[in-house]
């Protein structure tokens, strides 16, 4: 700290370096935080998040077949033609696309607090409108349901930035993986709770499924469809109240609204005592720090050590996506198949029984695969690392999409052989978990600087959402050539190659772990602050006064 005495006694200190040190002190508090309640308060909140994002995501995947009997006409389990199918579930993807760029631009300007919750809000509105919808002469319910869910998917988007950022600036350094992660599992649980309520939903209409004489006017399946769908409005609104009182970020305090000594007291206040109060009569002395601009942006990067971080994370999420949705969204039709759930039958007791074990087989691929995926990184993501756990995944992935790709018709050919290919797809949910799907999510909420952490984070998950869209248009409109579903094998082997392309973008990527994020964020944290210009005289370790150096700052 720079300072010196006059005759009198009198030391004068500059205050950006008193503001720098406190910043410093603040941070390095948050980063060597014990774990407490707060902490599991934040990963509880936006956990359940993406409970809801990933129920609502994904039970699409489940209501299509309900849909399908419903609105089919003629062509049980199917809907009309595959444009209405590829459009109830593309539109989600490409909402969320929106979402993740507008939300995460506007956590960095507005703050992370006052978007947190909006999006909650949209999601719930636009779930409850799904479940009420309904066709007429200029509409068809098809049509009224793409827009909500197009609309719902710009809520979800937001989350993914939001959430991440959020739980990335309130963890400390050693449980970061950790928290996100924690954060991040909620899906896979949203994912759980919507195959769940599709197989309850079915067993409890089993009667009327089966006493109906006419397959064509199953008007009971759409009651089914509706509560899967409007039940996923209920982790919302439960989370809602918590998602709109969480405090702001102390990182966006500090170094977005360069309020440092705010910052330094809502830390204090948050770790101590688990509680935050907002004083709006409370003194703001605004520091000169680094701000966000267009030009900055570009100075930012421009630099390659920069880009090549945010191409990584962009293009890793990218072929995922790919490889996720495409296969998360069309598990029902997979199964159809290699014949584990057959909607063409004829009989009430056959439709029973397809929409039945389509919603078995999704249980058994979430529970075998998905879920202890995500646990599996949840113990070892802070230990082993974030790069090695997605470098091993898509690894992995590509070996595993290789083998059920060039011997899918194999492995058809005999029960033994279903059974192979069933243990592999679970293989490859566990490996999408335990491998890029969490490191995708995490890495992004690490490396970027405070000001430009969600805008980066929410171009990265953007791109996922284009893969997600590519894969699901490509699977549309590819899966029937040569026949009914007869191109699933080559659709698998290119799965194979995008997931040999994300080898190479992870290793753009830095290794996270046990790393500040101020060091991640490739700037220099000397002199970080550049201001007030106001020097502070003090006498005997009693602050007496302080004075402008310059008026530069007087604006602030």
């Amino acid at each position: 700290m720079d300072a010196h005495s006059d005759a009198s006694g009198k030391e004068r200190f500059d205050a950006r370096f008193v503001l720098d040190e406190r910043r410093r002190a603040a941070l390095a508090e948050v980063d060597n935080a014990k774990l407490s309640w707060f902490h599991v308060k934040v990963c509880l909140v936006a956990g359940v998040g993406f409970f809801t994002d990933a129920y609502d995501i994904f039970a699409i995947n489940l209501a299509a077949p309900m849909l399908g009997y419903v609105y089919g006409h003629g062509s049980p389990g199917k809907l009309k033609s595959n444009t209405q199918d590829l459009g109830i579930k593309v539109a989600t993807p490409v909402g969320t696309l929106f979402g993740q760029l507008l939300f995460g631009w506007l956590a960095d300007i507005v703050g992370r607090k006052r978007m947190y919750g909006v999006e909650l809000m949209i999601i719930i509105v636009c779930t409850f409108a799904q479940a009420l919808s309904g066709g007429a002469h200029a509409v068809s319910i098809i049509g009224v349901l793409v827009v909500w869910r197009f609309l719902t998917g710009i809520g979800i988007g937001g989350d993914y930035p939001l959430s991440a950022t959020i739980s990335s600036e309130f963890a400390a350094t050693r449980i970061r993986g950790r928290m996100m992660t924690a954060v991040f599992a909620g899906q896979g649980w949203g994912n759980f709770a919507a195959v769940m309520t599709a197989l309850i939903v079915t067993v409890a209409y089993k009667d009327k499924i089966i006493g109906d004489p006419s397959i064509t006017q199953l008007n009971h399946i759409d009651y089914m469809w509706r509560i899967l769908i409007g039940m996923g409005c209920v982790p919302g609104v439960i989370a809602l109240y918590f998602r709109l009182t969480i405090p702001e970020t102390p990182r966006f305090t500090m170094d977005i609204e360069r309020n440092v000594l705010q910052a330094a007291d809502d830390i204090d206040a948050v770790l101590t005592n688990n509680k935050f109060n907002y004083d709006p009569d409370a003194v703001v002395q605004r520091v000169d720090a680094p701000r966000a601009s267009w030009a900055d942006f570009k100075d930012h990067f421009g630099k390659w050590e920069n880009m090549k971080v945010l191409i990584g994370t962009s293009y890793s999420w990218f072929a995922l996506d790919i490889a996720f949705y495409g296969l998360g969204l069309n598990t029902s039709t997979i199964l159809t198949a290699i014949g584990w759930g057959n909607p063409s039958l004829t009989t009430t007791t056959g439709v029973y029984l397809s929409l039945y074990n389509v919603c078995v087989g999704n249980l058994i691929f979430s529970v075998a695969g998905l879920i202890p995926g995500y646990y599996a990184s949840f113990f070892l993501i802070d230990s082993w690392g974030r790069r090695p756990i997605q470098l091993m995944g898509f690894i992995v992935l590509t070996i595993l999409f290789i083998c059920m790709g060039f011997g899918y018709d194999k492995m058809l050919e005999s029960t033994s052989g279903k059974n192979a290919f069933v243990f592999l797809y679970c293989l490859t949910n566990f490996f999408q978990n335990f491998g890029p799907n969490v490191t995708t999510f995490v890495i992004p909420g690490e490396v970027f600087p405070t000001r430009y952490r969600s805008t980066a984070h929410g171009i990265s998950a953007a791109s996922g959402k284009l893969g997600a869209i590519v894969a699901q248009v490509g699977f549309g409109n590819m899966v029937n050539i040569g026949g009914t579903n007869k191109f699933i094998p080559h659709i698998l082997e290119i799965l194979a190659f995008f997931m040999l392309t994300g080898i190479f973008s992870t290793l753009l990527l830095p290794e996270t772990k046990q790393k500040s994020l101020e060091e991640l964020s490739n700037e220099n944290q000397d002199g970080f602050l550049r201001g007030p210009t106001t020097q502070i005289e003090v006498q005997d370790g009693i602050v007496i006064g302080k004075r402008f150096l310059t008026t530069a700052m007087r604006a602030f």
